[in-house]
C-alpha cells in the first residue's frame, strides 16, 4: 500500500480509503459477516482510513462494531455532521455523542460537515455556535481533525475554504468531473492552502466501472488488456499528487484485493502521456451517452413513494449507453417485477429527492423523460402480465 503523508498534520494516510456506505445487503438487511470479512482483509493489505456517516443508515454501527474486535487503533475514522439536521446546538451534540456510541470511541480521526453546499449554510451554523462547539471538541481531543464535504460548484468550493481554519476536505473528482464540481480548480485550491484533499466518488458510484459504455470500454481494453475500468478510474486520480485519499466503497473481496493492489503500485506522475490522452476519448463517449449524472449515492433515498431513484437512472442511461432493449429489461427487472414496485411512474413530484441531490439534478423532471422513454406501451403491458404473475 502506498502511504501519502497528510501534509497539515503529518499522518500517514492509505491512498485507499475505505468507504463505507455500499455494504452489500442480503434480505434488505446488511451481510455483516461479509463486510467485516471485507474490511478485515482492507486493514491486513494497508487500508487505514476509513469513511462513514451519520445519514449512511446503519453503517456507522456496522463499521463500531467491526472495530471493537481489535482494529480501532490501526485505523483513522472519518465520519460526518449532517449540517441539514442541525438546528440548534443540542442538536449537534446530540448527533456527535450519538455517533462516538455507535462507532463505539470516544474520538473521531477525522470529521467533517457532511455536504457543504455553499457559504451561507456554514455561516448558519456559525450562528448557532457549531464554530466553537467544534472548537471546544478539538481541545478536548474528541476530534483530531475537522474539515468538510463538498457537492457543488468551484467558487462556492473556494468561498468555503477561505471560510475557516479547515484542516482537509472532500470531494468529488474523478475523470469525467475534472472540470465540473469542485473540479482541478477547487483541488490546485485547496492544496495550494495546505489541506489534504479526499477523493470520493471516484467511479461515479461505479458508472465508471460497470456501467462504462462498450465502445468505452474497447479504448481502454485495446490500450491495456489487463486493465478494468476500474483500475484506470484510479489510476487517473492516484496519478494526481495533490490528491491524499481515494474512497472506494467496496462490497467484495475480489474488489479489496484488485484497489489495494492497483493502490500500491500507482504513483504520482506515473500515466503516460499516450494513457492520458485515453481518458479524452473515453470522457467523448461517455459524454455522448449519459442522460443523466447521477452516481447513485442514494441520498435522495427513501423516496415517500417507493421510487427506487439511482436503478431508474442507471437503466435509463443503459437505454442510451448500450440500447434501449436492454435498458427497458433491466428496468423492467429492478424495478417492476417485484411485489413492491419501485418504478418512475409512481413519482408524483413532490420534489423532496430535488432537495437531497448532491449533483443538483432535477430528478422529477429526468423521471417524467424517463418515463416517456421507459414507460413506453411495450412496457405496460409487461407490467400487467408481471403484476398477475407477481400476485400468483
Amino acid at each position: 500500500m502506498e502511504y501519502r503523508k497528510n501534509i497539515k498534520n503529518g499522518d500517514k494516510l492509505s491512498s485507499l480509503g475505505y468507504g463505507c456506505m455500499r455494504y452489500t445487503k442480503k434480505g434488505g438487511k446488511f451481510d455483516t459477516a461479509k463486510a467485516e470479512r471485507e474490511m478485515a482483509r482492507g486493514i491486513e493489505l494497508g487500508i487505514n482510513y476509513f469513511d462513514t456517516a451519520y445519514t449512511y443508515r446503519g453503517c456507522e454501527e456496522l463499521l463500531g462494531n467491526f472495530l471493537a474486535k481489535g482494529y480501532r487503533d490501526k485505523v483513522y475514522i472519518a465520519t460526518k455532521l449532517p449540517h441539514y439536521q442541525v438546528k440548534s446546538l443540542a442538536d449537534a451534540e446530540r448527533i456527535f455523542q450519538e455517533e462516538l456510541s455507535r462507532l463505539q470511541t470516544d474520538y473521531i480521526d477525522y470529521y467533517l460537515i457532511h455536504m457543504l453546499t455553499d457559504i451561507k449554510a456554514w455561516r448558519r451554523l456559525e450562528s448557532l455556535g457549531v464554530q466553537t462547539w467544534l472548537e471546544d471538541l478539538k481541545k478536548s481531543g474528541r476530534i483530531r481533525n475537522l474539515g468538510f464535504s463538498y457537492h457543488g460548484g468551484t467558487q462556492g468550493f473556494i468561498d468555503i475554504v477561505d471560510a475557516y481554519d479547515w484542516d482537509f476536505t472532500q470531494i468529488q473528482f474523478n475523470y469525467m468531473d475534472e472540470h465540473s464540481q469542485a473540479g482541478r480548480k477547487g483541488l490546485d485550491y485547496a492544496h495550494d492552502r495546505g489541506l489534504p484533499v479526499m477523493i470520493m466518488e471516484p467511479l461515479r458510484g461505479g458508472r465508471l466501472s460497470r456501467d462504462l459504455p462498450g465502445a468505452a470500454r474497447e479504448v481502454f481494453k485495446k490500450a491495456r488488456p489487463e486493465r478494468s475500468p476500474a483500475e484506470w478510474g484510479l489510476r487517473w486520480l492516484w496519478n494526481e499528487e495533490k490528491v491524499t485519499v481515494v474512497l472506494s466503497g467496496m462490497n467484495d473481496i475480489s474488489q479489496v484485493e484488485e484497489n489495494c493492489a492497483v493502490a500500491s503500485a500507482t504513483l504520482p506522475g506515473s500515466l503516460t502521456p499516450e494513457e492520458l490522452s485515453l481518458y479524452e476519448e473515453v470522457r467523448e463517449i461517455i459524454e455522448r451517452s449519459v442522460r443523466v449524472p447521477c452516481t447513485g449515492c442514494g441520498y435522495c433515498l427513501p423516496c415517500p413513494q417507493n421510487v427506487d431513484i439511482p436503478n431508474c437512472f442507471r437503466c435509463y442511461n443503459a437505454s442510451y449507453s448500450d440500447d434501449l432493449f436492454t435498458g427497458l429489461k433491466e428496468y423492467f427487472m429492478v424495478t417492476t417485477l417485484r411485489t413492491d414496485r419501485s418504478n418512475a411512474g409512481l413519482c408524483i413530484e413532490c420534489g423532496k429527492c430535488r432537495r437531497h441531490c448532491p449533483q443538483g439534478i432535477d430528478i422529477p423532471a429526468e423521471l417524467k423523460n424517463l418515463r416517456r422513454r421507459l414507460e413506453n406501451p411495450v412496457y405496460k403491458i409487461g407490467a400487467a402480465v408481471a403484476k398477475k404473475i407477481v400476485k400468483f
